[in-house]
């Protein structure tokens, strides 16, 4: 079996699968004692691992350590490229780009090819938006919800609040509603420059994902719900390397 780890900032999803079956999956905290919640007790059965990761270098080693130590198996790590499957990255320098926001898309390519954007709502929000032949007409890079609110906190001391998650875009009465109404209200605004964009590059789909994927879809984000994209991306491809 192969376990598929989407490693981001602070989480990671895991999947344990078969060839043609997931047996398990989670979603742990990467810095945790163990960062596999919830992992069947058998590692044993773990025969190699597949790793889309967007951690810090350091912290990335450390979970490539853990997983070594573990399991007593290849840990391998996938990057993003400059093309698979007819999927063409618009990057010039590959190695620049999240393997998170490569893998998203091709996953989102092998069911979805009459153009899509796919938005992950992580730490940070990314956007990409792909064409019905296959190539990445570029994207987006924001500053997540998380991270909006302890720049707040951080940056801005004499701004107390306690953050919400909440889909208010009204003018808010109080310093809290001011700023969790208003990081729903630019997130609105956010999700109908998205629309604008697919009309304009005549996309047919959005695909959401991360852990505010729910979120970003209650302020206004109009898309299917794909929380799977990256392992999804990641499992084809580590799937392809092991054929050759």
């Amino acid at each position: 079996m192969r376990l598929l780890i989407d490693a981001g900032n602070t989480r990671l999803k895991w999947r344990l699968a078969t060839r043609h079956e997931t047996v398990a999956d989670g979603v742990g905290i990467l810095d945790a004692d163990d960062p596999l919640r919830g992992f069947p007790v058998q590692d044993g059965r773990v025969m190699r691992v597949a790793v889309s990761a967007v951690a810090a270098e350091e912290r990335r080693l450390q979970l490539v350590r853990y997983l070594e130590g573990r399991f007593g198996v290849p840990v391998v790590c996938h990057w993003a490229e400059s093309e698979r499957g007819g999927l063409v990255n618009a990057y010039a320098d590959v190695g620049r780009m999240g393997a998170d926001r490569w893998h998203a898309m091709y996953g989102a390519w092998l069911n979805h090819r009459t153009g899509f954007a796919v938005v992950d709502a992580g730490s940070a929000i990314t956007v990409d938006y792909v064409d019905d032949q296959g190539r990445h007409l570029g994207g987006y890079i924001l500053p997540g919800r998380g991270m909006m609110l302890r720049s707040l906190q951080s940056d801005a001391a004499r701004i107390g609040f306690e953050p919400e998650r909440c889909l208010d875009t009204a003018p808010g009465g109080s310093t809290a509603e001011c700023v969790n109404h208003g990081l729903a209200w630019l997130c609105s605004a956010l999700a109908n420059r998205v629309e604008a964009d697919c009309r304009r590059f005549g996309l047919a789909e959005v695909l959401v994902t991360g852990g505010d994927a729910e979120w970003l879809m209650g302020v206004g984000l109009v898309g299917i719900h794909a929380p799977d994209l990256v392992i999804e991306g990641l499992a084809a491809i580590d799937a392809s390397e092991l054929a050759l």
